[in-house]
């Protein structure tokens, strides 16, 4: 008997088999792209996502398949997927790094009850209604990308609260909020009823089981967003339970037995249990490494090497050797893309300041892998304002392996990192989600099956990093004028 856990990502789909026990048996994705078709536009055929599935699946082992007894599910969270009646796409999803919505934001004036975001589902449908009034008419359902999948699949046309509270347009528990919606014009018939993410959801049909090579009549869940689903699968399960993940964005993950309060610039939503968890929001961590190592031309193995290279700062006889000398004044702001948590400012830009002509490629990216440790601490110190007190991170992502990287992230966060054994987390998370829905495990469960932790670095007191920080916030300040935004001092 095993479990089968879906991620519906950004940038690819994975899909992994976990055992009776939560173990993973194997694992496979795939990759795709999103459509640009105007600038700010992020957008991709529903149909690339069926077809990644499909190959997803081809990839596991047969006789692995055979055994799934339920299916959960996993996905990126805000976007829309707009079907008409008979369950068809009526236009190509849009998706969170949307930004054509920035515009019609001012139907959400202060305060919020979370942040609101241009590429969520609230701000995309208010476009759709204004400047597509055709695909409006032909719109039956409005759903999160998880759930067009499980539609797909065959499954029950539910939502979940995970979901639902991080479109702007629910209160925070995910109730509709019928009153907003009638204000912004949009039809309330076009959101699905809430369910629990660990629920019954309906069953494989027998078109979708023979594309996947399942048995038809598989049991689905729910599911859940990929930030709750990725905490279910890293293990949190008790209040205060806390996790770092960094991939193209990075997000601080808190859990929550009771409703957070509500403080600027920090997201508080439900979890895939019955749980809350608070969430710093981060957008330029992966992103913003990759634009740069492009920009200074290096190869990743390069990149690390020179920039965390000479502990000494000094150069000696290869200069594209140094570290950056705490006394260079060399400063890198990582918001290539906006930012959320803390500044929400959409319109925040980066780069260095403080150059002189004696810094050398690795001193530049040093700086980068600061700033973009500075911008994380900025998200927590966002979480900690609320009223969380976090000295232990568990750590997640693909961007988040290498030792040095972790260590100066620990020193920057003043947080002990301990590395989570579970590479694949939100489609681990999916699955246990199924496990649950079928009556496998129940919710005391959860704690037994966090997986296996390692610490992999300690906080040690650097305050010439410190002061950096302090440096890197107060030139954040100074600049954000350029960029059309207001600080939020609070978030300081």
């Amino acid at each position: 008997m095993s479990f089968l856990g879906i991620d519906l990502g950004t940038g690819s789909l994975k899909a992994a088999i976990v055992d009776e026990d939560g173990r993973e048996q194997a694992v496979s994705g795939v990759a795709y792209a999103l459509d640009t078709p105007h600038a700010g536009w992020a957008e991709i055929d529903v149909q690339t996502w069926w077809r990644a599935l499909v190959d997803a699946l081809a990839r596991l082992p047969r006789d692995l398949r055979d055994g799934v007894r339920a299916i959960g599910l996993s996905g990126q969270m805000h976007g829309v997927v707009l079907i008409d009646a008979s369950g068809e796409a009526v236009r190509p999803a849009m998706l969170w790094p949307d930004s054509r919505a920035l515009d019609l934001l001012d139907a959400w004036p202060e305060p919020q009850p979370n942040p609101v975001a241009p590429g969520m589902a609230g701000p995309l449908l208010r476009w759709i209604v204004r400047h597509e009034p055709r695909t409006a008419r032909r719109t039956r359902w409005a759903l999160q990308p998880k759930d067009w999948l499980r539609v797909a699949l065959g499954g029950a046309l539910v939502t979940d609260a995970s979901d639902a509270c991080a479109t702007a347009l629910a209160d925070p528990a995910g109730v509709w909020d019928t009153v907003l919606l009638e204000r912004l014009d949009i039809p309330r018939e076009w959101f699905a009823p809430l369910a629990p993410s660990y629920a019954a959801a309906g069953a494989l049909s027998q078109q979708a089981a023979r594309a996947l090579g399942l048995r038809a009549g598989t049991l689905l869940a729910t599911g859940a967003a990929d930030t709750p689903c990725a905490a279910l699968g890293s293990g949190l399960a008790h209040d205060g339970d806390a996790l770092l993940t960094t991939g193209t964005g990075g997000q601080i993950v808190v859990l929550a037995s009771e409703e957070p309060a509500a403080l600027k610039g920090l997201h508080r939503y439900r979890a895939a249990s019955d749980h809350w968890y608070r969430m710093a929001a981060m957008q330029n961590v992966g992103i913003a490494l990759e634009r740069v190592r492009g920009w200074l031309s290096y190869e990743w193995a390069d990149a690390y090497r020179e920039a965390f290279g000479d502990a000494a700062g000094k150069a000696g006889n290869n200069a594209t050797h140094v570290m950056l000398n705490p006394s260079s004044g060399l400063t890198f702001l990582p918001y290539l893309s906006g930012e959320r948590t803390p500044w929400l400012n959409p319109q925040a830009r980066g780069g260095w300041l403080g150059l002189s002509l004696e810094h050398t490629r690795g001193a530049m990216m040093r700086a980068a892998f600061e700033g973009v440790a500075f911008s994380l601490r900025a998200g927590l110190d966002a979480i900690r304002a609320s009223g969380a007190p976090v000295a232990a991170l568990k750590l997640a992502g693909g961007g988040s392996v290498d030792a040095r990287w972790r260590q100066l992230l620990a020193d920057a966060l003043d947080v002990e990192l301990h590395a989570v054994d579970c590479p694949n987390a939100a489609p681990r998370g999916a699955a246990i989600l199924g496990g649950l829905a079928c009556g496998h495990w129940q919710a005391r469960d959860l704690a037994v099956l966090a997986p296996g932790t390692t610490r992999v670095a300690g906080p040690r007191g650097d305050a010439a990093l410190a002061g950096r920080y302090a440096r890197f916030v107060d030139l954040y300040g100074r600049v954000e004028p350029w960029f059309g935004g207001t600080m939020h001092r609070e978030a300081r």
